[in-house]
């Protein structure tokens, strides 16, 4: 499938963050990434995870949630990779952006968040109900999305690996606190990072098959 890519900045919160857009031609949707704490657009699992998404004709964009000088590691900014309301924050701001830019308005927009980015993700779903319309978790940590997990509306998919026990119990404990559509998939033989061969493969199928069941055009 024919498709092109586009580096862009979003402003957001007062900030410009560096992102990639990814467009096949007539997109059935878009979904946005959120990525675990001390990741960024550049995170292998995720570019592969959207290059399959765009395959199947999802548009896709990848953000790095804080500024190339936050990123820097030192004790200032250290806790900032694990400031949950700003990066759920900076999310939904990134959410506004896909509704209103040029490019992508009019498309439906689904959540696709890993590790940390989960709950950045949710949180960004309970504050725009009416454009997320779809959320994908992978090896989430959804619990840290606090008490705007009850107020998500979006069918939400929690991918986590089986051997992943700690954070299957999570998921299981957030899950109770939502009342939105939800669904958790065990993912046999996969650890957190879904390193083992043919899990992130399962995780690409069950998430495409998840957004293109659930995004239509916006509104």
């Amino acid at each position: 499938m024919a498709m092109t890519e586009h580096d862009l900045e979003i402003q957001t919160s007062g900030v410009a963050l560096e992102g990639n857009l990814l467009m096949p031609e007539a997109p059935a949707g878009i979904v946005v990434f959120a990525h675990g704490s001390g990741s960024s657009r550049f995170s292998l699992r995720n570019r592969r995870v959207a290059r399959h998404l765009a395959e199947q004709g999802l548009a896709t964009l990848l953000f790095d949630l804080l500024t190339a000088e936050e990123s820097l590691i030192d004790e200032r900014t250290r806790a900032l990779r694990f400031d949950i309301p700003l990066i759920g924050s900076r999310m939904s701001g990134a959410v506004a952006w896909v509704a209103e830019a040029p490019q992508t308005r009019g498309l439906g927009i689904g959540l696709f968040g890993a590790s940390t980015g989960a709950a950045a993700a949710l949180i960004a779903a309970a504050e725009q109900p009416a454009r997320v319309q779809a959320v994908v978790s992978r090896g989430g940590r959804p619990d840290l999305a606090g008490e705007a997990l009850a107020r998500v509306r979006a069918p939400t998919l929690l991918l986590v690996g089986g051997d992943d026990t700690q954070v299957i119990q999570l998921n299981e404990q957030a899950m109770a606190r939502m009342c939105c559509p939800r669904e958790l998939l065990i993912v046999p033989g996969a650890t957190h990072l879904f390193e083992e061969p043919g899990t992130l493969e399962r995780v690409e199928a069950h998430a495409a098959r998840w957004f293109l069941d659930r995004l239509g055009p916006a509104g």
